[in-house]
């Protein structure tokens, strides 16, 4: 990702980054709605964490926390909130933008490969209960060991899978 200073001086001579943004941004449009529907949805995420990624995936500048509540036109606490869950989920990155004092938010260059990152290490958080689970298990009746034994076989699995698939997507997005 460039460093901050190369988002222009719209921010540093003390202008919002929706002074720039907001048409390119389309806030009200139904893109970012439909983020919010869809991107909300199949990640698990409430609508205005998919809305807010949809705000910053097509903002060309840092947006503050306090933008992004008037932009989303939500709480001060949902928008901190919904911040750090993208920020956990590794699509978004807290910044530093000279001649502002709030942090910036922005999307990251490599979202997708920060989500399936942050996807990755959830499986494996799983495969390690699995692995313990079966070794606690030893002395359940049959059927309870052979669920174990499938669900450390579907983690061990998944984790193989998606090892595999963030190292193809990098190399995808490098080249």
């Amino acid at each position: 990702m460039p460093p901050a200073a190369d988002n222009g001086s719209a921010m540093g001579d003390g202008a919002s980054a929706m002074d720039d943004g907001a048409s390119a941004v389309g806030t009200d449009g139904p893109l970012v709605e439909d983020f919010g529907r869809r991107i909300g949805r199949a990640m698990g995420w409430p609508p205005i964490a998919g809305r807010l990624a949809g705000v910053l995936m097509l903002s060309p500048t840092p947006m503050t926390l306090s933008e992004l509540q008037e932009t989303l036109g939500a709480s001060k606490g949902s928008t901190s909130e919904m911040t750090r869950l993208l920020i956990a989920n590794g699509t978004v990155e807290r910044v530093k933008v000279p001649g502002v004092r709030q942090a910036g938010y922005v999307w990251r260059d490599d979202a997708w490969s920060g989500c399936l990152q942050h996807q990755l290490a959830q499986t494996e958080q799983l495969l390690e209960l699995a692995k313990s689970a079966q070794d606690r298990g030893v002395g359940m009746p049959e059927a309870q060991q052979a669920r174990l034994r499938d669900m450390h076989t579907y983690y061990d699995f998944m984790v193989r899978q998606l090892r595999r698939l963030l190292d193809e997507y990098r190399q995808l997005h490098a080249g």
